[in-house]
């Protein structure tokens, strides 16, 4: 492997619950990654926006040090300062919006605003160099839910979004609804692999087999019927005296049908485009009964990507690269710009495949 060279890019992750930065060099590879996971929310069973916000605000400067000290540079050897703008929580933007701001005016480097889902898209071409565009992107976390026809880096098509609840917020309401700890994806995933699938059914929101293209949601997700629904499920388990022996069996019958959507809804998009190159992003993109379900469906025919688990989380080092992509294609952004939950994804064209 060759000698780390630069430009360096810092990325900096400040939008929900995780503080992350991460150093990578001229050639994309991550020299330094850290991520610090707010525990604080679990006994709350979900984030809470302030507590965030004061969190990113106590460790986001002891992060940045430990990831500059795994890179084995200094901060003045930074050439380009990234952090995420938006979407996200509002305060916990905040912080890390200013901090880099601040720390690029005072070195006097370019300041480039990211949006955290283009992001995500980035994160799976960090580990396989194959995962570039042309490609149906499945991005889904705890916030959103959406479906995209990538033709090139910066140019998307945006084929379907949830209506509703995104895939992770769906995930997470349910763990609750199980006594399961927070953050609830990968708990429901491990609870699952104890139950049965068929064992109850549940609907599938928004998909139908006389649906067409064309049709109004075709490609869209709709979440909270099926949360609904197992909630009426638990209830009625409960008032049978038998829902501890059944709970692996409804986070087995939840997570089939949330990924059933998922995975019908892509390959919609493939074989209507033409595309069977797909990739998925984000913290739901880890689960791996989905990654199975996709490379099942795509029959040997077509190519999945996806991150490792640490990089489908929300991370600095997917910030860095869409970073060095925004930077290149534009330049820095504007210094007067400010952090905000509705940041407009660049590029991004609401169309048909």
């Amino acid at each position: 492997m060759s000698e780390p060279r630069g430009p360096y890019v810092l990325g900096l992750e400040t939008s929900c619950d995780e503080t992350a930065a991460a150093v990578l060099d001229g050639d994309n590879r991550i020299l330094g990654h850290v991520i610090l996971s707010q525990d604080d929310h679990e006994i709350y069973g979900g984030v809470i926006p302030e507590l965030a916000a004061r969190a990113h605000l106590q460790k986001i400067d002891s992060v940045v040090d430990e990831t500059l000290s795994r890179a084995g540079l200094t901060l003045d050897r930074i050439d380009v300062v990234g952090v995420t703008a938006g979407p996200g929580l509002i305060g916990a933007l905040l912080v890390g919006v200013c901090w880099a701001k601040a720390v690029a005016f005072a070195l006097d480097r370019p300041f480039v605003a990211v949006h955290h889902m283009e992001a995500h898209l980035f994160a799976p071409s960090l580990e396989n160099p194959d995962a570039e565009p042309p490609f149906i992107a499945l991005l889904v976390s705890g916030g959103h839910t959406m479906l995209l026809h990538v033709l090139a880096w910066g140019e998307y098509v945006l084929l379907g979004e949830t209506r509703d609840d995104a895939a992770g917020e769906a995930f997470d309401k349910v763990a609750k609804l199980l006594d399961l700890p927070y953050p609830g994806g990968p708990e429901i995933q491990r609870l699952a692999e104890a139950g049965e699938r068929t064992r109850h059914r549940l609907p599938r929101p928004m998909l139908r087999r006389n649906q067409r293209p064309g049709d109004p949601g075709y490609y869209d997700f709709s979440f909270s019927g099926l949360k609904t629904a197992t909630v009426e499920l638990v209830r009625g388990l409960k008032a049978d005296g038998v829902l501890a022996p059944q709970r692996p069996n409804v986070a087995a019958a939840f997570q089939e049908a949330a990924i059933d959507v998922l995975a019908t809804k892509t390959l919609r998009a493939v074989a209507d485009t033409g595309c069977r190159r797909v990739l998925i992003g984000g913290g739901v993109s880890a689960n791996q009964r989905l990654r199975d379900e996709l490379e099942l469906r795509l029959k040997g025919e077509g190519t999945l990507f996806f991150s490792s688990p640490r990089l489908a989380a929300d991370n600095g080092a997917m910030v860095a690269r869409a970073a060095r992509f925004r930077f290149d294609e534009g330049g820095a952004t504007p210094p007067d710009l400010s952090a905000s939950a509705g940041f407009v994804f660049p590029g991004l064209v609401r169309g048909v495949a």
